[in-house]
């Protein structure tokens, strides 16, 4: 077989790999999957995904590294790391090699998207925390090595939990909790607004299409996240719920994912290219620690609590 026909066939997988990752995301998840048709139909099924985003437990080998690995075996390079003191967290992202996709590829099919990937610093969790967590890690055994595999089938590496246990965590850490309940599932995929080809381009513009068409964003911050230099501007729903079995058979809705959206400007020095010319590394790139901060807010009981009013 040749190099090239492997190459072919090596993104072929990756890319079933992150389709199978959002058929569970989209199975669970009826908000994002509304959205996600309603700004199709809108847009001519042009849909281009900025990034996607998982949480991890960094412990034992179950944090940022072990979905990670996956994503660098298909080309992806490390970018920056980003902190989080308060909710005693840290993330790294990653950006996607250069590779061919269909004009007329859509999501999963389109341009590849960045990655952002998030752990909790679990060492710095109160001692119930830490032995809750690092209880399941190590029924998980050598799962943490399957991570991608555990977000494609949309299974958790480690036995569910006690319900009292799941509460304990959202007490101290609703990362925790979530993460716990979800595992390595996606925890939220991105709009990429500045390539839609409608009026909804305009992040503005989106938000108000999605609130119109009655679904609530996160308010924490104020909708529109905007970064310090003003050229990253980001908004997100609020999570959906799903019931979940807990392993003494209480059953209890705790929160899934949700949908964001973003839009990148052209950095300074672009401003005055032409619009047909514009590539999106002639765009703001990365990510910002106080929209980051605010966005994981659309998992929290506060925000949650707005869809049940």
């Amino acid at each position: 077989m040749g190099a090239a026909v492997q190459d072919q066939e090596g993104k072929s997988f990756f890319r079933s790999i992150l389709a199978s990752m959002e058929d569970v995301y989209l199975s669970r998840n009826r908000t994002a999957k509304a959205i996600l048709e309603l700004v199709g139909s809108a847009n001519n099924d042009q849909i281009c995904y900025d990034h996607l985003a998982f949480r991890t437990f960094g412990v034992n080998g179950h944090g940022i590294d072990s979905l990670a690995r996956f994503f660098l075996d298909f080309g992806y390079t490390q970018r920056e790391e980003l902190r989080f003191p308060a909710k005693k967290l840290k993330a790294l992202w990653y950006s996607p090699p250069d590779v061919p996709y269909l004009d007329s590829g859509s999501r999963v099919n389109g341009p590849l998207p960045r990655i952002f990937i998030s752990e909790l610093l679990v060492d710095q969790m109160s001692p119930k925390t830490q032995e809750i967590v690092r209880k399941y890690t190590e029924i998980s055994g050598t799962g943490n090595k399957h991570a991608a595999l555990a977000s494609a089938l949309g299974s958790l590496t480690w036995e569910k939990p006690k319900h009292s246990e799941f509460e304990e965590l959202a007490r101290e850490s609703e990362y925790a909790a979530w993460t716990l309940v979800n595992g390595y599932a996606v925890n939220h995929v991105t709009i990429s607004a500045h390539r839609l080809k409608s009026h909804l381009r305009d992040i503005k513009s989106l938000d108000r299409f999605i609130e119109d068409n009655g679904f609530k964003l996160n308010s924490e911050g104020g909708v529109l996240k905007v970064s310090p230099d003003g050229l990253l501007l980001q908004s997100s729903t609020v999570a959906d719920t799903i019931s979940f079995q807990f392993s003494d058979n209480i059953k209890d809705s705790v929160p899934c994912s949700y949908i964001e959206f973003a839009e990148r400007l052209l950095l300074p020095q672009y401003k005055n290219l032409p619009e047909n010319e514009v590539k999106e590394f002639h765009r703001r790139d990365g990510f910002e620690v106080g929209n980051a901060d605010k966005i994981f807010e659309s998992t929290s009981k506060d925000q949650l609590s707005r869809i049940a009013a």
